[in-house]
């Protein structure tokens, strides 16, 4: 069964940095089973109705501002996968939850800032998928839980987010890591290692530091989606952790 895996995009600009997370990243394909096509949650793609990538050539989209400028020039064309995008609607299905398809939305940065640096060749299918930050936690591991028969295909799950988001805190001089985000990081890490879904379901009250690790959720769920499709072995392995700019975490999850 392949692992899935939770992987932070920090900035747009990752894709362009050279540092001990990126390069994790880049030789992550030397040291896994090339999959058949990847199913990926990313934070940047908000609905209230759980949507499901159909597009046949992704487009790439900029959705972000006051980067370099080489950032705007580059594109990652993957394609999608029919098949599996209607296989993924009828699991949702067959646990209740509801979805939709859309096949017009491209690739936004935490999507394909990440793909680039695990297979910048953009030659595996790509079934890009929604985040809701309006449902429970425990809503959030359930659907992840949904595509976790998907893993026995050699189909690769990954949620792009981040654990410590809260741009209005950075720091951009820092070079250290603040207290309050590497304690929030350290309580998410021992319930996630010890499979403890009670208490990360209610991370938002009793985790320290909550609040300004999470001011908003939407980068926090494509963890718990990770999580869920992991639900089977319940093994979790922590790859990576550092810190840009004081607090902004990247940090990479392996679910077995």
């Amino acid at each position: 069964m392949l692992p899935s895996y939770f992987f932070a995009h920090g900035a747009p600009s990752i894709v362009l940095e050279d540092n001990d997370y990126t390069q994790l990243l880049k030789q992550f394909k030397e040291h896994t089973t090339k999959p058949k096509a990847i199913v990926l949650f990313s934070a940047h793609w908000e609905e209230q109705i759980q949507t499901i990538g159909a597009a046949d050539t992704y487009e790439t989209i900029y959705d972000f501002g006051g980067f370099q400028d080489e950032l705007y020039q580059m594109t990652y064309p993957a394609h999608g996968n029919r098949e599996l995008s209607e296989e993924i609607q009828s699991l949702f299905s067959k646990h209740g939850i509801q979805s939709v398809s859309n096949e017009k939305r491209g690739l936004d940065h935490g999507a394909w800032a990440v793909l680039k640096l695990l297979y910048p060749d953009a030659d595996i299918p790509v079934v890009a998928l929604s985040v809701n930050r309006h449902l429970s936690n425990a809503q959030q591991y359930e659907i992840g839980k949904a595509l976790q028969e998907l893993r026995e295909q050699d189909i690769l799950i990954i949620g792009s987010g981040g654990t410590v988001h809260n741009l209005r805190n950075l720091n951009w001089r820092s070079e250290g890591v603040d207290e309050w985000a590497a304690q929030f990081d350290s309580w998410i890490q021992d319930k996630v290692e010890s499979w403890d879904t009670e208490s990360l379901f209610q991370y938002d009250k009793i985790a320290p530091y909550a609040q300004e690790a999470v001011p908003t959720n939407e980068h926090f769920i494509p963890l718990l989606l990770a999580m869920g499709t992991g639900d089977a072995n319940r093994q979790a392995k922590l790859l990576h952790r550092s810190y840009q700019y004081g607090n902004l975490s990247l940090s990479c999850w392996q679910f077995n």
